[in-house]
């Protein structure tokens, strides 16, 4: 699984008109909001009792099969979701993702996370639907997300990986100077990076 498996299960045309903007905007937005969740997870995966829990709320999103529009999405369960893998700065995430230069313009983060949490979690809940028994688990999915897999084979770049990079190290740990001051400083100490 990779990105572009994340943006086929998007509808993202409905998200541009959802949020007044071009297919364009939208789908960086998506790709953005999405790595933003992944990493948040990634995050989370690097205790035990963090992973534990990932896995059981992926027990619970086993089956998903893509959304056509924006109404088939259970932003209810999004809102949790999402408030689950941002360890209750969902708000503050969201609002620097909305705020800053580096990310989509015209989106409401803060509306849109809710929207993606449950495709990231079902296509994830999916992919490791198989690998339970045979080891590796949560954390070699997640690594697979940002490119640090190989399934298939192709490495085209243009992973989560990249785009976290370019968001200035989304979680404190991507590639830049140090003096950057961007979002990666941001998010980075909302969610225990350093800043």
């Amino acid at each position: 699984m990779d990105l572009d498996a994340i943006l086929k299960q998007v509808p993202i045309d409905d998200i541009a008109k959802r949020f007044g903007v071009s297919q364009d905007v939208a789908r960086q937005a998506v790709e953005e909001g999405g790595a933003a969740l992944v990493g948040g997870l990634a995050k989370n995966a690097e205790t035990a009792e963090g992973s534990s829990a990932i896995e059981q709320a992926l027990s619970r999103h086993e089956g998903f099969s893509g959304a056509s529009s924006v109404d088939d999405i259970d932003e209810a369960d999004g809102e949790k979701i999402v408030q689950h893998v941002f360890g209750g700065k969902e708000k503050e995430v969201a609002g620097t993702l909305t705020s800053s230069e580096k990310t989509a313009g015209g989106i409401d983060f803060g509306k849109l996370l809710p929207m993606l949490a449950p495709i990231v979690m079902g296509l994830i809940a999916n992919a490791n639907k198989g690998k339970a028994d045979g080891g590796g688990g949560i954390g070699d999915i997640l690594g697979g997300l940002f490119g640090g897999g190989g399934d298939s084979g192709q490495t085209s770049g243009g992973g989560i990986g990249d785009i976290l990079g370019g968001l200035g190290g989304l979680f404190g740990g991507g590639s830049g100077s140090s003096s950057s001051g961007g979002i990666g400083d941001i998010l980075g100490g909302l969610l225990g990076g350093k800043k």
